[in-house]
C-alpha cells in the first residue's frame, strides 16, 4: 500500500454537536458528521461557514475538517 487514500470536498456546516464536532453537508445533500483535524488550528467554525473536508472512500459517514472557508457564515 502507498498511503492512506482521502477524498478532498467542500462542505457547509449545518450544526454544532460538541465542541469540535459538527453536522456538514455537501453541495448534493450528503450529510455527515465532520471532526476538526488535530492539526486543523481551525478559529470558531460557525454554522453556514464553508469548510473543506478529507473523506474516506470507504466510509462516508465521517470526515475531518482540515481548513476553514474565507468568512462566509449565516447569523443565527
Amino acid at each position: 500500500m502507498c498511503g492512506i487514500e482521502t477524498i478532498a470536498l467542500d462542505a457547509r456546516v449545518v450544526s454544532v454537536i460538541k465542541e469540535q464536532i459538527f453536522r456538514a453537508q455537501l453541495a448534493n445533500g450528503h450529510a455527515f458528521t465532520a471532526f476538526v483535524g488535530r492539526t486543523g488550528g481551525t478559529t470558531a467554525i460557525r454554522i453556514g461557514d464553508r469548510v473543506a473536508v478529507a473523506l474516506s472512500p470507504y466510509d462516508m459517514s465521517r470526515g475531518r475538517i482540515v481548513m476553514k472557508g474565507e468568512g462566509e457564515h449565516e447569523s443565527a
